[in-house]
C-alpha cells in the first residue's frame, strides 16, 4: 500500500458535517478532499447523523464502515435537551454499516442493534482482525446496566461476515472505574497495542497492550509520560497508520477549542512497543478539521480512483 484514506465528519452545528467524508494522501501527511469536500455518504436512519467512524478491509478485499449512530445537529437540542448523559442513556442503540467492494459504490445504510437492554449508547467502533480464531472483532464504547449506566466501559463483539454477530462481553474496563471511550486497537509483532481516550485520571488518551485481542490488557507507561505534557480533556479520538518509512503516525482528534480549531493533532514513533510519540505538527497539513475518524492504507490505483471521485448532490 502506497497512500492513505482518512473516513471522518466534520466538527459543524448543521446536519451535513455528521455525515461520511473521505480525505486522501500520498504520503500520510498532506491531505486533500475527496468530492469537493462534500459528503460521501448520508444517512437516512436512526439520528440521521453519523459520528465516530472505522474502515477496515476485509480478507475477501471488501470494505466496510461503522460508525456511531447520532446527530448532535438534530438531535441534542431536542431529542436529548442538550444533555450528555439523556445521549450517553438513550441515544445510539445501533451501529450504523455500509459496505463496499470499490470505496466508490456502495451498499444501502444498515442498523446493527448489537447491543440488548442493558446497553445504554453503543459509541465510535473500531475492528480488528483477530488472527488467532480468524474472525473480526468490533469493538465500542458504552454505557451499561452493570453500573447503572455510569461511567463508560469498551465491550465487543466477534464475527466472520459482518452478517452474524455473537453475544456482546466486556472488553475492557478501568480499574480505577472511569470511563474510557474511543478505542482503536492494532497488531505490531504478535502483540495487540489498544489506545484509549480517558476520562478522570488520567483525563488523555492511554494505551494498553496484550497477546491476545481481548485482553487482559497493561498499560503502556512509557505511552503515559509521552502525554504527561498535553492539556487534560481536550484531545480523543485516536486512530494510527504505518508510515511509508516505517514509523508509526497517532493522530489524536483536538477539540479544546471552538469548532473552527479543531482537527488532528499527528505524533509519530518508530515502534508501538516503545510507546514514545513525538508531537509533529510542522510535518502535517489538512484541507478544513477532520473529526473522529480512521485511516486506512490503500493502493495508487484506488487512490486515483478516489480522487476523481464526484458525486452529484441528487445522488445518494
Amino acid at each position: 500500500m502506497s497512500a492513505y484514506l482518512f473516513v471522518h465528519f466534520k466538527e459543524k452545528r448543521t446536519p451535513d458535517g455528521e455525515q461520511v467524508y473521505f480525505g486522501i494522501s500520498r504520503d500520510g501527511f498532506h491531505w486533500e478532499t475527496v468530492n469537493d469536500g462534500n459528503p460521501i455518504l448520508w444517512s437516512y436512519e436512526g439520528d440521521k447523523g453519523v459520528r465516530d467512524f472505522t474502515i477496515t478491509r476485509t480478507k475477501e478485499g471488501k470494505f466496510i464502515i461503522l460508525a456511531t449512530d447520532l446527530s448532535l445537529a438534530y438531535g441534542m437540542p431536542y431529542q436529548y435537551e442538550d444533555s450528555w448523559e439523556k445521549v450517553s442513556r438513550n441515544g445510539s442503540k445501533c451501529l450504523v454499516m455500509w459496505q463496499s467492494d470499490n470505496l466508490i459504490h456502495w451498499s444501502r445504510q444498515k442498523m446493527l442493534p448489537l447491543g440488548d437492554e442493558n446497553f445504554g449508547c453503543l459509541w465510535a467502533p473500531d475492528i480488528i482482525y483477530d488472527r488467532e480464531q480468524e474472525d473480526y472483532v468490533i469493538h465500542w464504547s458504552s454505557s451499561h446496566a452493570c453500573n447503572s449506566f455510569g461511567p463508560k466501559a469498551i465491550f465487543y463483539t466477534r464475527t466472520r461476515d459482518f452478517e452474524h454477530f455473537t453475544k456482546p462481553a466486556e472488553l475492557y474496563r478501568k480499574e480505577d472505574g472511569g470511563t474510557v471511550i474511543d478505542s482503536a486497537m492494532y497488531e505490531e509483532d504478535g502483540i495487540y497495542y489498544c489506545f484509549l481516550k480517558s476520562e478522570g485520571i488520567p483525563s488523555h488518551v492511554i494505551l494498553v497492550k496484550s497477546e491476545h485481542v481481548t485482553g487482559p490488557f497493561t498499560r503502556v507507561e512509557a505511552f503515559d509520560k509521552c502525554m504527561e505534557n498535553l492539556e487534560s480533556g481536550k484531545y480523543e479520538a485516536p486512530t494510527a497508520f504505518v508510515t511509508a518509512d516505517g514509523r508509526w503516525c497517532l493522530l489524536l482528534d483536538f477539540y479544546g477549542c471552538g469548532a473552527e480549531g479543531q482537527g488532528y493533532v499527528p505524533f509519530l514513533a518508530d515502534s508501538l512497543k516503545s510507546g514514545k510519540f513525538i508531537r509533529s505538527d510542522a510535518s502535517f497539513s489538512f484541507p478544513y478539521g477532520f473529526k473522529h475518524g480512521t485511516v486506512l492504507p490503500i493502493t495508487n490505483e484506488e487512490y486515483d480512483r478516489l480522487k476523481g471521485y464526484h458525486k452529484l448532490p441528487s445522488e445518494r
